[in-house]
């Protein structure tokens, strides 16, 4: 039988027994024993357990030198020969616990911090030492850490800040502040935390087992102090001496309530000048309130007062500003001062506050006129006159009229603004705005005339006077002006004589019989009388006994072509004139005579022209007679401008191209003082630019010199080489003022022997110092150049002295 292990010193708490009913204060586990079930009639013996466990207990946070003894294990199977050895394994065995394996004793070898792990699940096993084969079954037991006071309250949703209306009672839940305590809530009062307020008083309380601040004064004004910072203090062990604490901050902010009514601090005073718009803004006011927000929106009114009707206040809804406007215009002349009684008024009343007083305030706002120079008003702004077009040069129109409103009663001058009436058809006098025709009228060219009248008041308080140069004095006077507007309608005579309506092409088929209708005409006139055209249509006296057509007036302003025969041949006639006469029915009466032209033509079956003469063709291109002519008039322009081109190009070819002395040389440029260097000879003048047109054309951009510039001497001693810019700039503008000009032969010529070339591979073969020197220079390789070294071959390739001379 196998005893079961000790425990020394180990209390077994109840609810870790798991047993319900029983109660074990401090029992040693040695005590706790196996029970054996018995029964009537043969009861069967329960098999006991070796192993019976509860929980060991570790004082957390031990700092102690030596290992802390946690418990000891043992078996009645360990008989104390040192057969058995015991086997600690699970959560932490070896690196925190450790056990002796022959005694059994648990250590445990680090400190432990319970709120890191708050319990250890082990396994513990007893085997025999030799063939290690367990002598008793594995058993769980659990070595649990307890608590010590080592963790302060701390604030996890701190700093806090919290919101409450001003003037609130005393006891106004304000914010609850939390803490927690992270030891062991369940052992002892590690955990039980207890609030208390630092900083903050008298203002504000807090209750110390929940944490909820409270206003602890009354009547707290926004106004006065806004802002409050509490400091709350959270201390466990239900505060007792040696208990742990953390802290938290509280900002309070007083919220705004409506405890302040409106006030004017003063009488307001404005000045307006009378020239104001309406809808315009007068003057502002504005009643003081300490409230903010909504509680400070005001309402403003006009209680009474001499300008009821002319002005209005409404409120700014930004800064709560009360706007006075202009609800009539205002005339200095007529009235220069108006008071005004004004009611501000808080919009958002706090019945609560009432008892403060009324929340209202009223204020005197005197406006005074001012008196500005008016400008010139017209009697009416927009006038209407009529006129005749056959009223003559000086006929008076009209007349308008403009006052000054000003007390001063300056005088008034006159006078047409002539962008509206450009060709000065009309004339007014400056005096008397008396409004007459200038030239002649025609209605059918304008109808009606819309022009601008200025009228400008001479004001006789500033005068500027000015000495004429022949002795006399001129003074002008500060001027106001205004604008109004006449339209004057220029009424209709019969001044124009009806005519065709368009301009007819009559055919008439040789198959055409007598009194059939050819043509309709109709008519048009300029004018527009006011009961309506009525036209007359006949032939002319010499037409009217031809016996080819006739004329029929239809009465409605039209009339009918009619021929009077049949049988008509073109190869007899092909065009016939008939002259119509169109009378209208105006006063006087006005006719005109126009020409009807109908032509002959050969039409098919159903009446249509096939062809109708020479002319036909042009006609059925639908060409005119005009048409035609201005073609052949452009065509013949067209043929004498390139006669004259030809001319013109062919005396240019006829000119010298060697000027005279006298003449422009351009850009010819000889010189004959330089046989040329080569590509040795830096003094030269560089001829890259000219023989390379891409480099020259780089300037081609430039804006051309009027004055040609000064070109330096092309090869001196005494001075450094010339800028080939200059001498590519100057090339290039002389051959584009060449090229543009079309009266001078083409000089693009430019002609230099300051260059030789640019050498060949054989450099130079020269030998004009042959002379009067020896060269020991072996030429024989100019055999190996070709045949154009040949005669140079034979020269100075077999001999040791040849010259060679170059012309």
């Amino acid at each position: 039988m196998w005893s079961v292990i000790s425990v020394l010193t180990v209390l077994v708490p109840l609810w870790e027994m798991g047993c319900s009913g029983l109660t074990l204060n401090s029992v040693p586990l040695h005590q706790v024993g196996m029970y054996q079930r018995s029964g009537e009639g043969g009861a069967h013996p329960r098999q006991r357990r070796s192993w019976v466990w509860n929980q060991f207990f570790v004082l957390e946070e031990y700092m102690g030198d030596e290992p802390l003894y946690v418990g000891k294990l043992h078996s009645d199977v360990d008989k104390g020969e040192g057969q058995v050895k015991y086997v600690l394994n699970g959560e932490g065995a070896t690196s925190i616990f450790t056990i002796d394996e022959n005694t059994g004793d648990i250590h445990a070898t680090k400190r432990l911090d319970r709120e890191e792990q708050p319990y250890y699940t082990l396994r513990a096993q007893a085997r025999h030492r030799h063939t290690n084969l367990p002598v008793e079954p594995e058993s769980e037991f659990v070595i649990k850490v307890q608590d010590i006071n080592d963790n302060e309250p701390k604030f996890l949703d701190g700093p806090y800040s919290a919101r409450v209306p001003e003037m609130s009672p005393v006891g106004t839940s304000v914010v609850t502040v939390v803490a927690t305590d992270a030891d062991d809530p369940t052992y002892g009062n590690s955990a039980r935390v207890v609030y208390s307020i630092l900083e903050g008083q008298p203002y504000f309380s807090v209750e110390p087992r929940t944490g909820v601040v409270r206003t602890a004064l009354p009547n707290m004004d926004r106004e006065a102090r806004e802002q409050y910072l509490l400091v709350i203090q959270a201390k466990d062990m239900v505060g007792q001496m040696g208990g742990l604490s953390g802290t938290t901050s509280v900002t309070v902010t007083l919220t705004d309530v409506n405890d302040n009514p409106p006030h004017f601090s003063q009488s307001y005073q404005f000045s307006v000048p009378e020239s104001l718009p309406v809808a315009t803004t007068v003057a502002k006011i504005k009643a003081l309130d300490s409230d903010v927000g909504p509680n400070a929106e005001m309402e403003y009114r006009i209680m009474d007062g001499d300008g009821l009707g002319l002005f209005r206040i409404t409120p700014d809804p930004d800064t709560q500003e009360g706007l006075i406007t202009l609800q009539k215009g205002l005339d200095f002349e007529t009235k220069s001062s108006y008071t005004l009684r004004v009611e501000a008024s808080n919009r958002n009343i706090d019945l609560r506050f009432l008892s403060l007083g009324p929340f209202s305030d009223t204020a005197t706002v005197r406006l005074n006129v001012q008196n500005v120079d008016e400008p010139p008003v017209f009697s009416s702004p927009f006038s209407k006159m009529v006129i005749s077009e056959e009223a003559t040069v000086g006929t008076t129109i009209g007349t308008i009229f403009a006052h000054d409103p000003d007390s001063t009663n300056s005088p008034i001058r006159y006078s047409i603004d002539r962008n509206t009436d450009l060709e000065r058809f009309f004339n007014i006098d400056a005096t008397t705005g008396v409004i007459s025709t200038a030239k002649p009228l025609d209605r059918e060219v304008n109808a009606v005339h819309n022009i601008t009248i200025f009228a400008t008041e001479i004001r006789k308080s500033s005068v500027l006077t000015l000495l004429c140069p022949h002795g006399c004095y001129i003074t002008s006077g500060l001027l106001s002006i205004n604008v109004g507007v006449v339209l004057i309608t220029v009424t209709d005579i019969n001044d124009n004589a009806p005519v065709f309506a368009i301009e007819y092409e009559t055919y008439l088929c040789e198959s055409a019989k007598p009194g059939q209708v050819i043509e309709t005409i109709s008519a048009v006139d300029r004018d527009q009388p006011q009961s309506g055209h009525r036209f007359f249509f006949s032939l002319t006296a010499e037409a009217a006994g031809n016996l080819n057509f006739t004329l029929r007036d239809n009465k409605d302003n039209t009339a009918s072509v009619l021929t009077k025969r049949g049988g008509f041949q073109r190869r007899h006639q092909n065009v016939y004139r008939l002259p119509v006469l169109i009378m209208d029915n105006g006063s006087p009466a006005l006719s005109s005579t126009n020409t009807l032209s109908i032509r002959v033509c050969d039409c098919d079956p159903d009446g249509i022209p096939q062809s109708c003469g020479s002319e036909n063709s042009m006609l059925s291109a639908g060409l005119s007679t005009g048409a035609l002519i201005a073609i052949l008039a452009c065509i013949l322009t067209l043929l004498v401008l390139v006669l004259l081109i030809i001319t013109m190009q062919r005396r240019r070819k006829k000119e010298p191209l060697i000027l005279d002395e006298e003449r422009d040389v351009r850009e010819n440029i000889v010189r004959y003082d330089d046989e040329g260097g080569g590509e040795e000879d830096t003094e030269a003048f560089d001829m890259v630019a000219l023989r390379n047109l891409n480099v020259v054309r780089e300037n081609g951009s430039k804006n051309r010199r009027d004055v040609t510039p000064e070109v330096p001497t092309l090869f001196s001693s005494s001075r450094p080489p010339p800028d080939n810019g200059i001498f590519r700039e100057f090339i290039w503008d002389r051959l584009k003022e060449a090229d543009v000009d079309l009266s001078a032969p083409p000089y693009d010529s430019l002609q230099t022997y300051a260059f030789e070339g640019s050498g060949s591979a054989a450099e130079s073969l020269s030998s004009l110092d042959s002379l009067s020197m020896d060269s020991e220079q072996n030429y024989d390789y100019l055999s190996d150049w070709g045949p154009r070294f040949k005669k140079l071959a034979d020269l100075y390739g077999h001999s040791d002295g040849g010259n060679l001379f170059v012309s």
